[in-house]
């Protein structure tokens, strides 16, 4: 449950030595053997009998600022509404859930052809669900909010694939945690999104045909939409979802709400369960949201987030604060200012050049700095930066993922697709290269907080490295676009559990901005009959297929 809004933002009160010493011992786990649930392999994982948490419903969800007035050009689609406006609409009586969801399903009617976002639409039980609403006590800024969810989180009675000849008939007998926590406070899943398979990957068939593209250029499916959260990231751009739920390893979130023109948040290691979500990484791996804006992410991470019996990563962590307060924009008269006074981290080179990119990235610092409350400093990058980031590093990934899944890699690898080599790539990866890795990791750890957060308290990021290396929480939102109209987003980093202060910068920079309001065009009904056509299928280039052992 989100705590009272207090006068200083949660990574004030942090020990970061605690933090430090906490994924000491995650790493230790994953060392001697993570407790990880994969349907279907008796011999490597517990028995599926349920969930250990009881999952209620969130008052949290229910405060003044979670409820927005939609602006006036919103109200003729229900679909452009966000979270928030929805939500506003359905508590005063403008707007039922049955039409919210009729809406959307109207839109994935006419459009999934196309984007090809979802693996599984359950129009006929979204239309139960919200008419069931009707008849429940209201829940807050998520009754009746219909949702996308990433294939690889746990449904109940639903298939669930991960995209893969794994589980490829895999049906879950409860949901996962998150999926739990979305929907007993009045979320209705709309259907299951396409993802890269086993989240390896930008949205594929598990033999790397390209399947979900992006929906600023539907005709062009060679554009990437970012990592493997991808099939919620487009349902969420193109207005076949009101947001939804994705999952990062190494940028799955970050990328593509950068690449489709949305705010995604990446939480601390620990802030959500990962109960009932098929793993890539224990270490790694963090659900998260995909969202409109940041007050739409505060929404779904509040009611995503919390203690979980099922997830000892979950447990003994601080209170969640009031994300919902946090993304909400401060003014003082008619100016916006920050919520609490900021440093801003700007690490070498992140304007450099003259590409579209730098322009928007000088346009957004300058934005930033014109904010009463915020303050630029520049910050360098940490001792062996370059080598505790690379390659050498980043791959003892690799055998925790292949850990848990060897009885597959046993039986059979065309179980793996277009991806088997990265899973034998760490299946081979002797112990002693894993061991120095995971020493390697905290000693980056060490070094970023010490050497990078000493001076600023949120750093700007050309990319999600290495703040989900090591569990450290991650904002991303849109800045611009380029020449050719795709966006232009960037990532913020913040210190452990600093969720609330990398909303209230997001928020303060959407409050003087409007690249958050722009929205792709509808498709043309060309590139819906190219998306049929069987002879122009796009796969996953060599260097694309290289990059999954990387």
């Amino acid at each position: 449950m989100a705590g009272p809004m207090s006068a200083e933002p949660l990574d004030r009160s942090i020990d970061r030595r605690a933090f430090l010493a906490r994924t000491a011992a995650l790493a230790a786990v994953s060392a001697v053997g993570a407790s990880v649930t994969l349907p279907g392999i008796a011999s490597a994982a517990p028995p599926v009998t349920g969930p250990t948490s009881k999952v209620t419903w969130n008052p949290a969800l229910d405060v003044p600022n979670a409820f927005v007035k939609p602006r006036p050009e919103a109200m003729a689609d229900p679909t452009e509404l966000t979270i928030a406006e929805a939500a506003w609409m359905i508590r005063h009586g403008k707007l039922t859930p049955v039409e919210l969801v009729k809406a959307y399903l109207a839109r994935i009617e006419a459009y999934e052809g196309t984007y090809k976002a979802f693996n599984l639409v359950l129009a006929e039980a979204a239309v139960k669900a919200a008419r069931q609403a009707a008849n429940r006590p209201y829940r807050g800024a998520l009754h009746g909010i219909p949702l996308a969810v990433k294939d690889n989180y746990w449904t109940a009675g639903v298939r669930t694939t991960a995209n893969s000849y794994l589980f490829a008939d895999f049906v879950p007998p409860y949901d996962a945690t998150s999926v739990a926590k979305l929907t007993v406070n009045g979320a209705i899943v709309l259907g299951k999104t396409q993802m890269g398979p086993l989240a390896t990957t930008r949205a594929t068939t598990p033999d790397g045909v390209v399947t979900t593209v992006n929906a600023w250029t539907p005709n062009n499916p060679a554009t990437n939409p970012g990592g493997s959260s991808t099939g919620t990231a487009t349902a969420v751009a193109g207005r076949l979802a009101a947001s939804g739920t994705g999952t990062q390893t190494g940028g799955s979130i970050t990328a593509p709400a950068n690449a489709q023109n949305l705010t995604g948040l990446k939480p601390t290691m620990g802030r959500v369960s990962l109960a009932g979500i098929i793993p890539l990484s224990y270490t790694r791996d963090h659900p998260g949201p995909l969202a409109r804006d940041a007050k739409d992410a505060a929404i779904m991470l509040t009611a995503m987030a919390g203690e979980d019996a099922a997830d000892p990563r979950t447990q003994g962590l601080p209170a969640l604060p009031n994300l919902i307060n946090a993304a909400t924009p401060k003014r003082t008269g008619d100016r916006v200012v920050m919520r609490w006074k900021t440093r801003i981290g700007v690490l070498p080179g992140f304007t450099s050049g003259t590409s579209a990119t730098a322009q928007a990235r000088r346009a957004y610092l300058d934005t930033l700095a014109g904010i009463e409350g915020a303050t630029l400093v520049e910050v360098p990058l940490p001792d062996d930066w370059d080598l505790l980031t690379g390659t050498a590093f980043n791959n003892v990934r690799l055998p925790e993922r292949s850990e848990p899944f060897m009885p597959y890699l046993r039986q059979d690898l065309r179980g793996f697709g277009v991806s088997v080599t990265g899973w034998l790539q760490g299946a081979l990866l002797g112990s002693n290269e894993f061991l120095t890795g995971q020493r390697a990791k905290l000693l980056l750890m060490e070094r970023v907080l010490d050497q990078m957060f000493d001076a600023c308290d949120v750093v700007v990021q050309t990319g999600p490295v290495p703040f989900d290396i090591l569990g450290l929480p991650e904002i991303a939102f849109p800045i611009g676009f380029d020449g050719t109209g795709v966006p232009i987003g960037t990532i913020l980093g913040g210190l452990p559990y600093g969720e609330d202060r990398l909303l209230s910068v997001a928020a303060a920079y959407q409050a003087l901005t409007d690249w958050h309001w722009r929205r792709p065009a509808d498709p043309a009904p060309a590139a819906a009959a190219r998306s049929a056509a069987p002879g122009g299928a796009l796969r996953l280039t060599a260097e694309e297929v290289a990059e999954l052992s990387q």
